[in-house]
């Protein structure tokens, strides 16, 4: 149980106005702890002499999970899909990829059937599906480069619903044993 004891005078241009608020433990103990009145707003402390501010901690968790679900959003913009998936979409021929690793690096070896986005440029949309729900993967170097959203957001911008990201990138493709098309 706490006892509050403390006064404001009203006038809130003069420095703020201490008291002291009694906390009662156990019985026959009372320990006196400082707090802060300011503007009119008490700010109690807790036993470890460290000011509270409830405000202003609401305020930081509520950013913080704004942050958090802001980040959790954009995290998964667009899916990833593994090279199994993607290997088994070709030999079905029901997937378009786009390779944004560049034109050299595409002529040089790249997933088969795979669109240069560098060499595609404006005519990327005449190399895409007429179907706007057909899958469509974009890659680029590895799991660490982020370039493949570039192709991803052409692709979205052009209507396309189901655009998915191979995390692996080429790196990944190689490193797993499968093969490559050399481009022309």
């Amino acid at each position: 149980m706490k006892t509050l004891s403390c006064w404001s005078s009203g006038d809130f241009s003069k420095k703020p106005e201490y008291s002291r608020i009694r906390t009662r433990q156990r019985p026959g103990k009372q320990r006196f702890l400082p707090s802060l009145v300011h503007k009119g707003r008490l700010e109690m402390t807790h036993p470890t002499n460290q000011l509270h501010y409830a405000p202003t901690m609401k305020k930081i968790l509520t950013l913080l999970f704004s942050l958090l679900f802001t980040a959790s959003v954009f995290a998964g913009e667009f899916p990833d899909i593994a090279i199994t998936d993607v290997k088994k979409a070709i030999a079905e021929k029901k997937i378009t990829i786009i390779d944004v690793n560049g034109s050299d690096s595409w002529k040089s070896g790249h997933v088969p059937t795979a669109i240069d986005f560098e060499g595609a440029g404006d005519k990327l949309a005449a190399q895409l599906p007429k179907d706007k729900g057909a899958l469509v993967v974009a890659y680029c170097g590895g799991p660490s480069c982020g370039a493949y959203k570039a192709a991803a957001k052409k692709a979205q911008e052009l209507g396309y619903t189901n655009v998915k990201h191979m995390a692996a990138g080429i790196s990944g493709w190689k490193s797993a044993g499968e093969k490559t098309e050399a481009g022309k």
